[in-house]
């Protein structure tokens, strides 16, 4: 019994030895696994803070930024200098056309003898935009006033450009419309120049003059039809008729734009596939440039919105390269004419008057007992065109109006002593027509 006791204590002894010697192994294993744990966190730690003490800490915020940025994505703002020069670049090109294109633009002085009597307020050419059409052309003006008689007065102004060494210069027709008027070229470094009215488009807002001279810097025109919404647009002009070679920077805010244009005294005008821009644009910036990055003209500065702020249009230098062409060639400019009275057929009008096509021109009289849907003797009338008939087609090209394909847009593209073929509508039936164009009297 005492010697069972005895091997019963014995093995408890042996059994609770074992416990403690594996519990000890434990934890010298746990401490082992400790110690090298902290050994390498240290040499870890010490090596990358070597490296940063000796790169500036750049790897280590490589790392961090490269582990942060998956949990956190954040943009890294570009640096001062960054920006800086990135202003600097923008600005310069600016800088560049404007130094670039500024000799070649000059300032039209308008001068009249008028009545000394008449009151300040006296001015037939300030386009401001005060008459029926819903834009305002941008040629600016001034008076005087004294005592008796009448006397010779600058009573307005505008803006031109070189587009000969020998002296031409394109502007708007409304600038140099006045045959009572004289007219003087301004250059940017203030020498004046007599000018004389050489040709004026009898459609278009377009005009050539002539000062005597050489060696005259011209602009290069440009391709109108590439110009883009957004682009950036430098425009020069005599604003306010005071301020010369005024340099305004802004964007293309629109293409393919329809207006109408009217000034003060009653006069307005039809604009139709204009270009609109934010550049701002004053009375005296008319017949200026419009300029893209590059310093070449885009476009002429013609109109601005009545009531807005920088709603400003100017004629796509697409049509006014033709005539330029032309009156280089043979000092005048050529327009086709057609000799009919026209509107557009839309669906409002197809409805009303039962037709069967909600597109072309419909050829119809105007307000006036003179106002004849066909011009007697035209190349209209000698085609047999009547009052009624729609035309549909010029050359096979759809009439679009709405999209400055019109029919004075369609045959503008060709010159007198063309013959084209009209698809008309007549009398419930579609046929073509030959027409002979002829030179638009001006």
């Amino acid at each position: 019994m005492e010697n069972g006791n005895i091997e019963n204590q014995t093995t408890a002894d042996i059994q609770d030895e074992r416990k403690q010697s594996h519990s000890r192994s434990r934890v010298f294993f746990v401490a082992v696994v400790l110690l090298v744990s902290f050994f390498i966190s240290a040499t870890v730690g010490g090596f990358f803070g070597f490296l940063a003490a000796k790169n500036g800490s750049a790897l280590l915020a490589k790392i961090g930024n490269g582990r942060l940025s998956r949990l956190f994505p954040q943009k890294q703002a570009p640096a001062p200098a960054e920006i800086r020069q990135n202003i600097i670049q923008e600005d310069s090109a600016v800088i560049d056309v404007v130094k670039k294109t500024s000799p070649s633009v000059v300032s039209i002085v308008i001068s009249k003898d008028v009545s000394t009597l008449a009151p300040n307020s006296f001015d037939p050419f300030n386009f401001f935009g005060q008459g029926s059409g819903n834009s305002g052309n941008s040629r600016g003006g001034g008076g005087g006033n004294s005592a008796g008689g009448t006397q010779k007065q600058d009573i307005g102004g505008g803006t031109g450009f070189f587009i000969t060494a020998d002296g031409m210069v394109v502007t708007n027709r409304h600038v140099v419309d006045d045959p009572s008027a004289s007219y003087t070229v301004v250059t940017s470094d203030g020498k004046k120049y007599p000018a004389k009215v050489l040709a004026i488009d009898p459609v278009g807002d377009i005009a050539v003059i002539k000062v005597d001279g050489t060696n005259f810097p011209t602009l290069e025109i440009g391709d109108s039809n590439a110009v883009q919404i957004g682009q950036t647009v430098v425009a020069i002009g005599n604003s306010l008729g005071q301020f010369s070679n005024t340099v305004s920077r802004g964007i293309i805010s629109g293409l393919k734009r329809n207006v109408t244009a009217g000034g003060e005294i009653g006069q307005s005008e039809n604009l139709t596939n204009i270009i609109q821009t934010d550049a701002a644009i004053n009375p005296g910036n008319s017949g200026g440039p419009l300029l893209d990055i590059d310093g070449k003209v885009i476009g002429i500065n013609v109109a601005i919105a009545s009531g807005a702020q920088n709603i400003g249009f100017a004629i796509p230098a697409n049509q006014v390269a033709k005539i330029i062409n032309q009156v280089k060639a043979t000092g005048k400019i050529s327009t086709p004419f057609l000799g009919v009275r026209y509107i557009p057929v839309d669906e409002n009008l197809q409805k009303q008057n039962n037709l069967p096509q909600s597109y072309g021109d419909l050829i119809a009289r105007g307000n006036a007992i003179t106002d004849l849907a066909v011009v007697p003797g035209s190349p209209a009338d000698k085609a047999g065109l009547v009052e009624n008939d729609i035309i549909l087609e010029v050359n096979g090209n759809k009439i679009d109006d709405a999209n400055g394909q019109g029919l004075t847009e369609l045959i503008a593209q060709y010159k007198a002593g063309d013959t084209i073929t009209l698809k008309i509508w007549h009398k419930g039936e579609t046929k073509d027509v030959s027409v002979v164009l002829e030179e638009r009297k001006q």
